[in-house]
């Protein structure tokens, strides 16, 4: 307890030399809980994205066939067509899908008479809605006659209402220009959150036929989107639709597909990786602020050690232990690090609380980080302070009171 009361009383006799000191620590800490927050927010966020995008969904994306050796991109070849989502749908072998949804879709400049916004346009028909679990706001949307008929109606997300409708006019009745063709608004649907190019509600929905003849000018499909009737026949739904289409475009080996199928599993797998690299890749640099402070504390225990010279020399005079000398300098730097600790914890919370009220993402604090955060401060007054107590312990004491 002397030791410790010591401690304090020395740390505070040059105040604003240890406020700076343990300042390093503060950052440090406060970033590595900061970005791991962020980074937690933003994986749960795009897991709860995927995941309202329905259960028991299956993808079918065309572009992974092999030509002259070289693999095709994902979801950028022309292998899937409008007659694949009707075999699916009308083979008696595929027992396990209940609804299908081909889709087209392309980002496009869409204008009223005051504004303009560049969205994704989708070409979708009736099963949209289920098979995606769209809710309709207002108004109804694209119908088989729509499709059938090529009519030149649009569905619009909530956030492209309040893009090309600012004064909060109702959008329902009104007209868009799609890349130069008017467009009918129907129908509104119900807020489902998202940010960037994932936002689903920044979409414009268009019937099929519309989007492939009359925008597009394309007669494959960009992805078919199928629901299964249950997730215990997921597995099954998969291989059941990938032997039709290997059937259909005339494939034996399942290694040449000109199509790749991902369930919602695989996606959520993929999304879970790719921002844990994230998280993990912000705590490593948020690290790198760690390890500038503890350098810090080192340089203070250091500069200490020498203007305590003669102290030091005359306590070992006195009989003070090599052990005693060493406890009281770790003590001091371990002190700077756990005082750092705590204000670097609460500063990495309030900054992840204010990002999440600013960015409207889920405010996630990992308690296994604010511990492991801790401890790393605590590690780090004994790792950088270990030096400085030595070289203070091993002063003889002849040469230390002669210091000037």
């Amino acid at each position: 307890m002397e030791l410790v009361l010591e401690s304090l009383s020395t740390l505070t006799i040059n105040k604003l030399r240890t406020g700076l000191a343990i300042l390093g620590i503060v950052i440090g800490i406060g970033s590595v809980i900061a970005l791991i927050s962020l980074g937690q927010a933003t994986q749960q966020q795009v897991q709860s994205q995927i995941q309202s995008l329905g259960a028991n969904l299956l993808t079918v994306i065309p572009g992974a066939q092999n030509t002259n050796g070289v693999r095709g991109a994902l979801g950028g070849g022309t292998t899937l067509t409008l007659d694949d989502a009707n075999a699916i749908k009308a083979n008696p072998s595929v027992t396990t899908i209940q609804n299908v949804s081909p889709e087209v879709s392309k980002r496009l400049q869409v204008a009223t008479v005051k504004t303009n916004t560049n969205v994704q346009v989708i070409g979708a028909t009736a099963p949209y809605l289920i098979v995606h679990k769209v809710s309709m706001d207002e108004g109804a949307f694209i119908t088989d006659r729509d499709v059938t008929g090529m009519t030149k109606v649009a569905v619009i997300g909530p956030q492209v209402a309040s893009t090309l409708f600012p004064d909060g006019s109702d959008p329902i009745g009104q007209d868009i220009r799609i890349s130069g063709q008017s467009f009918t608004i129907i129908g509104m649907t119900v807020s489902k959150g998202g940010t960037g190019f994932q936002n689903q509600d920044d979409i414009v929905y268009v019937p099929l036929s519309t989007a492939q003849k009359q925008l597009f000018g394309i007669d494959y499909l960009n992805t078919i989107a199928l629901e299964a009737k249950s997730s215990e026949v997921m597995i099954d739904a998969e291989n059941q639709v990938g032997y039709l289409l290997l059937s259909r475009h005339k494939l034996s080996d399942p290694t040449n597909a000109d199509f790749s199928i991902f369930s919602q599993q695989d996606i959520l797998n993929t999304a879970s990786q790719t921002t844990g690299s994230f998280t993990s890749l912000l705590s490593g640099i948020a690290a790198i602020s760690l390890l500038v402070g503890g350098i810090g504390i080192m340089n203070i225990m250091l500069v200490t050690v020498t203007e305590r010279t003669r102290e030091i020399g005359l306590r070992k005079a006195l009989g003070a232990k090599k052990q005693i000398i060493v406890t009281q300098f770790l003590l001091e730097s371990v002190i700077l690090t756990s005082v750092g600790g705590i204000f670097g914890m609460l500063l990495g919370i309030a900054t992840s609380f204010i990002i999440s009220s600013f960015s409207h993402s889920p405010f996630v604090i990992s308690l296994s980080s604010i511990i492991l955060a801790i401890l790393v401060s605590g590690g780090i007054g004994i790792l950088f302070g270990w030096y400085p107590a030595q070289r203070a312990a091993n002063l003889q004491p002849i040469e230390a009171l002669r210091y000037e």
